[in-house]
């Protein structure tokens, strides 16, 4: 992990960061200057010569690296990434709790919970440190951007590895309801294992031969014609674990452009949300020990032929 950032948030985002690579008195450094290093390690699109013209690139110190320097290994250059347009997600983040130590939201469909690849401005993230003037704002969990529900946020770093715990050790426990076609020849409530395996550079996590690492208790929580309410219950949290359960299943989540086949989705189209849910999520305070839960407010769009 990097030191802290000797340059503040801007519009809500940390400082990116590179690193030069060590030193090996042996070997001859592959640049010669730290303007090469940046041209050589940062996209095309990023305005080099007139970032570093302006004084953005800095060092631990926060002094202004010229780029005319010789290349330096073990040098840490900190700066903010340029921001490009992102199509505007056409819905709130609503607080459902707030208090010294959380902020936990109804997170909506389609915006991502921290910046990531081309989905920068448009996170609760950022919305959020923002609009509630919190700076240290930062997930103790994640959610899908398209899967919407109860999203725990910590207000301050000293908190952070508290609520962090909590999830990663499974100390919680965290219910999601999903809509998906009905299958009456399907035995509920059934327990699912899977080995899961998300490739890099690969858009869907799959199924594959191995011990499981993915658990899912599924019930069934009604039926209307075609298409049921599910009930998830998580014992594990491997990337799209629940759309992969069900869609083994042949139960595929009703507007996932994923599972079971890859959709070209405009990013712009906000007109078909997964209809997945994080309904509930309740837990002991690691600090206080006291229950906590919290709801979603999400409703689930059934199909009108269900009606």
């Amino acid at each position: 992990m990097p030191p802290r950032s000797p340059l503040p948030q801007r519009h809500g985002l940390d400082a990116a960061w590179l690193r030069t690579s060590d030193n090996d008195p042996d070997a001859r450094p592959p640049w010669a200057t730290m303007r090469d290093f940046l041209v050589g390690r940062l996209p095309a699109h990023v305005p080099v010569d007139q970032m570093l013209a302006a004084g953005e690139f800095v060092d631990q110190a926060g002094r202004p690296w010229t780029g005319e320097e010789p290349y330096r290994p073990n040098a840490f250059v900190w700066f903010h990434r340029p921001l490009v347009p992102e199509p505007v997600v056409p819905f709130p983040v609503e607080v459902l709790h707030a208090d010294e130590r959380l902020v936990v939201v109804d997170k909506p469909h389609f915006l991502a919970t921290t910046p990531r690849g081309t989905h920068v401005t448009e996170t609760v993230l950022v919305r959020l440190r923002d609009a509630l003037g919190l700076p240290d704002l930062a997930p103790a969990h994640r959610l899908d951007r398209l899967t919407a529900g109860v999203l725990v946020l910590t207000t301050h770093r000293e908190h952070r590895a508290a609520y962090a715990g909590v999830f990663q050790s499974r100390a919680m426990l965290k219910t999601y309801e999903a809509l998906a076609p009905f299958d009456p020849t399907l035995e509920f409530p059934r327990r699912v294992a899977s080995r899961i395996e998300k490739r890099r550079g690969r858009l869907q996590a799959e199924a594959v031969d191995g011990e499981p690492n993915a658990k899912t208790l599924i019930e069934l929580a009604e039926s209307r014609g075609r298409y049921a309410r599910y009930r998830l219950t998580p014992a594990t949290g491997k990337t799209h674990q629940l759309r992969v359960h069900l869609a083994a299943l042949g139960l595929p989540i009703l507007g996932d452009p994923l599972y079971p086949t890859v959709l070209d989705v405009d990013p712009g189209d906000f007109s078909t949300p997964l209809q997945l849910i994080a309904r509930r999520l309740s837990f002991t305070d690691p600090i206080d020990h006291t229950p906590r839960e919290f709801t979603s407010r999400f409703t689930l769009n059934w199909p009108e032929a269900s009606q």
